[in-house]
């Protein structure tokens, strides 16, 4: 196999505004090439050395030390701590941690390491690839960190590990966790979307600083981001495999090695001898005699012969089809056609196809110069790069086009960041905002932990809420501290949450603000102190609002860009009469009414109930300063659009419901352009379970709050809703909710009909990126969300058929789904890949999800991102993808029409039409 030389691709331009109108067209995205010159010519790669993809970390400085071993110790979830050893491999794709490495690791080598990794096989090492590291966090604020400073017995397993060289750096007895687990020298990596390892450095005094080697990891990451865009998926998936394959890490695989690497990628091997043949045959086309076939194959021969077996199925493939459909499978001379010039590719695929009206001769040209520069396996069929790459591009690339991300479903300007849009005041924008932030689990028994604010923080959430609770008096001073009052569920102390969201900022300052949605049933001593800890710890990041800057609109996310808001009370004469009510909020939010497992469970209930009612009478002016938005009560909106506009509501989503079939929606919508609302799971949900956000962001509500820590549909069509605009937590509402007072409602908005073709996949790895088990048998569930009636989330669902045995190249019946959407501005399309379980009593495994915004949904033959349940496309995940054909028309479709449709969907085998209500 021949890999050609990769460039650097370019940046993505600005994306347009966030309130184009809802069209059925697409626009186009191949201008993301516009700095690759014309007349650059490629060589033909087969002529001459090459820099292949698996150098391209080779030239990125690091410390010697981290190439040769470092001492680091890790912490774990009960507290202890044990000596690692940390190494980075000779080509530095791998990250080597092993326990109880004896002597010097100066001489150890990379095969050494490797095959203890395996061979130990114990929880304590651990072998990552850069591919699957998502973030690396700096500080000690992760729960194995908290959990480790307040055990007693933790200090003595600390004091033996921590002094490695045995320098007098070591602890005293008389120290305690929280002063030797020194921030600057701990951090965290954070792998294979749920995965982390909590890590610290010996001691400060040691020869190399924790922030160059995080410095060196983060670089290392970021370049491998970089070049994979110049590699096909699955020569990156067969990368990611191939040293946990290579036994004897000799960089051959032999037929053995090759078959678990087949079924560790979800491909099936009908038996062995067939694979034997096919091995030999492979072999002898590539000139191996009989000892080198024995010896096996090297990454380039296995990527080859990958790219092989593949193509052997090719006839049935769907782009082979799409192929023949759109260009011809005859040239105008008769022979079978190959390739396609630019013109083609322009005027019947992008123009006529996909819809993208835009797209010029130019930018295809430097769309092509970009495929012809790809990294893919050569197979003995292929074309030779044309002397002028701008010109044509084959079948192959022609595929790699369709999985790329510039031929997302998902708009690519769209998911940008666009700075421009960050202007206007923070009332127009959805706002990712989480329930309950502290909580592991459920809403009674849960454990609570910093790590819950650090992990929504990375998810792109900016509204996080704390219910804050007196606490104990230490030296004197009080503690407040958050937990869920009046449940089983633990403390943790105020001061460390805001510690670990100053320590985001510190390293994140470009942060759009993040708001703390206070639940405060403190007494006037303890908002005191936590006034002082958010001025004190926060510093310059806290947002004080002064009594002018209240008067107006509010300010926008660019104005309190990597600050601190806090919302709460602040009523303009301290009395709370018309202040939020927390104990309606109590009860509507998860506390049961009896009090147990509580510290107010032995007063005999007088205790409780006077210092109930002293936590709910009274603000600290110091702590009403610091607020921004005041919640109140609503009596009606004609009044409370009258109100100051940092003024705000809060309801349960029983509220939403309520008010959105007995109130006028279009007030609502209009007070909410001005006005904050937040929204927030009933409390009867004390599973912590989601409800849809699709009715109260239809609404215009901007902090629509979910339960972060339950991976549930919901939670996934929030990922995909913030998506857009970079990931930054703020999306502009669409002008269907900003410009409600001139606006006349009609029954009919902007109705669409949407249809999904589901067509292929490629690299699916198993359910939670297992590495044995069966090979799976993947379908997939198709959902619309939608608001039915204009006052209900609903939503419907229909399952393709099972592609049995194959998720790295799965192709499915091309399986045709249609939808009437009546809000395309808030509807969301949800695509989940299941594996098929042969059991009937055991559930389908999910595999993995996306979810996409129909107002950014491309028409045409698309490609669609696979997420984890943590929303990373880290590890094996972040190689898969499906293929999907996309139709949008704007109109009413006729009720018939689609009860038709459902009804031959009905009498299809594997299919199954569900029409459900939230």
């Amino acid at each position: 196999m021949h890999l050609y030389q990769a460039q650097t691709s370019p940046a993505r331009p600005t994306r347009p505004s966030n309130n184009a109108p809802i069209s059925a067209s697409s626009s186009s995205t191949i201008s993301n090439f516009p700095n690759i010159p014309l007349n650059k010519q490629l060589s033909n790669p087969t002529k001459k050395n090459k820099t292949l993809f698996q150098h391209c970390l080779k030239d990125i400085a690091v410390p010697r030390a981290l190439q040769e071993g470092i001492q680091v110790l890790r912490v774990f979830a009960n507290g202890k701590t044990t000596r690692m050893t940390m190494k980075l491999s000779d080509d530095k794709f791998t990250l080597f941690l092993n326990h109880g490495i004896p002597g010097s690791t100066k001489s150890s080598s990379n095969k050494r390491w490797s095959m203890m990794s395996r061979k130990n096989g114990s929880e304590l090492d651990r072998v990552i690839d850069v591919g699957g590291i998502s973030e690396i966090q700096r500080g000690h604020s992760r729960r194995n960190f908290q959990l480790a400073r307040t055990r007693t017995d933790s200090i003595k397993s600390l004091m033996s590990n921590i002094s490695l060289d045995n320098s007098s750096t070591a602890p005293s007895s008389q120290q305690s966790m929280a002063d030797v687990l020194d921030p600057s020298l701990c951090f965290s990596i954070l792998f294979r979307g749920a995965w982390t390892l909590d890590l610290m450095m010996p001691s400060s005094s040691t020869s190399i600083s924790r922030d160059e080697i995080l410095n060196a990891l983060d670089q290392i990451v970021y370049t491998y981001q970089s070049a994979k865009v110049m590699v096909s998926n699955d020569v990156l998936l067969l990368r990611y495999v191939w040293r946990e394959a290579e036994k004897e890490t000799t960089g051959r695989a032999g037929s053995n090695e090759l078959q678990k690497i087949l079924k560790r990628i979800n491909y099936h091997i009908p038996s062995t001898k067939k694979f034997n043949d096919s091995y030999d045959k492979f072999g002898k086309m590539i000139h191996l005699d009989r000892k080198m076939r024995k010896q096996g194959l090297t990454f380039e021969q296995t990527a080859s012969f990958l790219h092989k077996l593949k193509r052997d199925s090719w006839l049935a493939k769907p782009v082979n089809r799409y192929w023949n459909r759109l260009f011809g499978d005859q040239m105008k001379n008769g022979k079978a056609r190959k390739d396609v010039s630019a013109q083609t590719f322009l005027t019947k695929f992008l123009h006529d196809f996909q819809g993208e009206d835009e797209a010029t001769l130019e930018q295809v040209q430097r769309l092509f110069i970009h495929l012809n520069a790809l990294q893919l396996p050569r197979s003995d069929d292929a074309i030779e790069i044309p002397d002028d790459p701008s010109s044509r591009i084959d079948k192959v690339r022609f595929e790699a086009y369709l999985n790329s991300e510039e031929n997302d479903a998902f708009e690519p300007l769209r998911e940008k960041y666009n700075k421009d849009c960050m202007r206007r005041p923070i009332s127009e924008y959805w706002i990712n905002s989480s329930h309950n932030t502290y909580l592991t689990g459920d809403q009674i028994t849960s454990a609570s932990s910093v790590d819950m604010y650090s992990n929504a923080l990375y998810r792109g959430c900016r509204c996080l809420e704390l219910d804050i609770w007196d606490g104990e008096i230490v030296d004197m001073q009080p503690c407040p501290v958050v937990w869920h009052g009046h449940t089983m569920t633990s403390k943790i102390l105020f001061k460390d949450i805001i510690r670990a969201i100053k320590l985001f900022l510190n390293f994140h300052p470009d942060t759009f603000p993040l708001v703390l949605s206070f639940e405060n049933h403190c007494s006037i001593p303890y908002q005191e102190v936590m006034a002082q800890q958010l001025v004190r710890i926060l510093g310059s990041s806290l947002y004080i609002p002064s009594e002018t800057s209240l008067q107006g609109s509010l300010p926008s996310p660019m104005d309190l860009k990597g600050m601190v808001v806090v919302k709460g009370r602040r009523p303009t004469d301290l009395d709370l009469d018309d202040a939020e009510d927390y104990e309606d909020d109590v009860s509507d939010d998860g506390a049961p009414s009896t009090v147990f497992g509580s510290e107010y469970a032995g007063d005999g209930g007088e205790q409780a109930a006077n210092r109930k009612k002293n936590t709910n009478s009274k603000i600290s002016p110091s702590l009403a300063r610091l607020t921004l938005f005041h919640g109140n009560k609503l009596k009606s909106w004609e009044t409370s659009i009258l109100n100051p506009t940092h003024y705000m509501h809060s309801f349960s989503e029983n509220k939403v419901r309520s008010l959105a079939r007995k109130t006028d929606r279009r007030t609502w919508t209009v007070y909410n352009e001005t006005h904050m609302s937040r929204t927030y799971p009933a409390g009867s949900r004390v599973d912590s379970s989601n409800y849809l956000p699709i009715l109260p962001w239809s609404l215009g509500c901007q902090m629509v709050s979910l339960n972060f820590q339950t991976n549930d549909v919901a939670l996934k069509l929030n990922d995909g809703r913030f998506r857009e605009n970079g990931s930054c937590g703020y999306v502009l509402k669409p002008d269907s909710l900003l410009e409600m007072h001139d606006k006349v409602e009609t029954k009919d908005p902007n109705t669409l009909k949407v249809a999904i073709r589901i067509l292929s996949g490629a690299c699916i790895p198993k359910p939670n990126e297992q590495k044995t088990g069966e090979v799976i048998n993947p379908y997939i569930k198709v959902s619309m969300y939608d608001i039915k009636n204009g006052e209900k989330a609903g939503f419907q669902s229909f399952d393709s058929g099972v592609c049995g045995n194959n998720g790295f190249n799965p192709i499915f019946t091309s399986d045709k789904f249609s939808f009437r959407v009546d809000n395309p501005a808030v509807a969301m399309l949800h695509l989940a890949i299941y594996d098929k379980e042969s059991t009937p009593t055991k559930p389908d495994a999910l595999v993995a999800s996306a979810s996409i915004p129909v107002s950014v949904l491309r028409k045409g033959l698309r490609s669609v991102k696979l997420f984890d349940t943590a929303n990373t496309r880290s590890g094996a995940i972040g190689f898969a993808s499906l293929l999907i054909e996309v139709k949008k028309s704007i109109g009413v479709v006729a009720a018939n029409d689609m009860d038709d449709f459902i009804a031959r969907e009905a009498t299809r085998a594997k299919k199954v039409a569900i029409m459900a209500e939230f």
